[in-house]
């Protein structure tokens, strides 16, 4: 066994996971898993920099997985960073930062990359189950971007397009600073379009009908599986693997988009960093869904982070 750490560093989170992995069949025995919703991407899509409250944030929560690593005696780190980073024109601040405090360079990785590792991640346990056929359309909701993913036991076509929940929620939602609440008609059009527009980019690589299980990944999947779980508190054994209908995506959508911020905030299992981003996410992943005909979603709480721990283990086994 080989003990690593993985880090993704999204548009709108940065995850941590410390696990013990088995280089010849790639299993993960979770020592650490965590969470800070830090919103590196704040207004990258506006103004192509990354802001420096943003850079403080994701450097705070760096400072704290680097004890988490010392403490459980990671033999490899791996840090990757993907769609607000990749935007950015002073990435190079970032990069900096991160190596100071972790002693390890962020790759900014592309679409491609960012594609196989979630898929590697959200399908290693899926594989010789009888009741989910492949090929599988795995689908990884960011912040930034979305990735679509086909393949049965590897990649065979992936694309990654620029809507995520926190650019689409800047883009259209946000008025002089504040998040329209709840959206207008012409906001929410505005959004379906930019999502129209991105799923025609991705089909022309990526075939998003015909395959036979939808899987979706990352903070607005699993929240949305959260609801329609109709769950206390945010669970992430009840919600890996659950499986949400179209019926209820289309139910809980519509009902956030009538919601007011107070109202989002009331969800028992709602973090507090998605409820302003929320919307626009569940609207990508309704019109993913009306796209491929998907009836029902496999939700995966596995996802790039788990992918680039197994990577990071056959690399050293290597």
């Amino acid at each position: 066994m080989t003990r690593v750490a993985a880090i993704d560093c999204g548009t709108n989170s940065i995850r941590l996971l410390v696990a013990d992995a088995d280089p010849a069949t790639g299993e993960l025995t979770d020592l650490d898993r965590r969470m800070h919703i830090v919103r590196l991407g704040q207004g990258v899509d506006r103004t192509g920099r990354l802001a420096p409250e943003a850079l403080e944030r994701t450097f705070a929560a760096c400072r704290e997985y680097a004890e988490v690593i010392k403490e459980h005696g990671a033999e490899r780190i791996r840090f990757v960073a993907t769609s607000a980073s990749r935007d950015a024109e002073n990435r190079d601040e970032f990069v900096r930062g991160v190596v100071d405090i972790l002693g390890v360079e962020p790759e900014v990785i592309s679409g491609d990359q960012e594609a196989e590792f979630s898929f590697i991640g959200a399908t290693k346990e899926l594989t010789g189950r009888d009741d989910l056929a492949k090929p599988y359309l795995v689908v990884d909701i960011g912040g930034g971007s979305t990735e679509f993913v086909v393949g049965d036991d590897r990649v065979t076509a992936a694309r990654s397009v620029d809507i995520g929940c926190v650019r689409m929620t800047e883009r259209h939602l946000v008025h002089e600073g504040t998040v329209s609440d709840p959206p207008t008609l012409g906001q929410v059009t505005a959004i379906r379009a930019d999502v129209e527009a991105a799923l025609d980019l991705a089909e022309e690589t990526v075939p998003l009908t015909g395959t036979a299980t939808l899987v979706g990944l990352a903070g607005t999947v699993t929240t949305v599986a959260a609801i329609a779980l109709d769950l206390a508190e945010y669970d992430p054994a009840a919600i890996h693997h659950s499986r949400v209908t179209f019926e209820q995506v289309q139910d809980i959508t519509g009902r956030l988009l009538t919601s007011t911020h107070a109202e989002r905030t009331a969800i028992p299992a709602m973090h507090p960093g998605r409820v302003d981003v929320i919307t626009s996410g569940a609207l990508i992943l309704l019109e993913v869904m009306k796209r491929t005909g998907a009836r029902e979603v496999v939700v995966s709480e596995h996802d790039i982070l788990d992918g680039i721990a197994c990577k990071l283990a056959e690399d050293i086994e290597r």
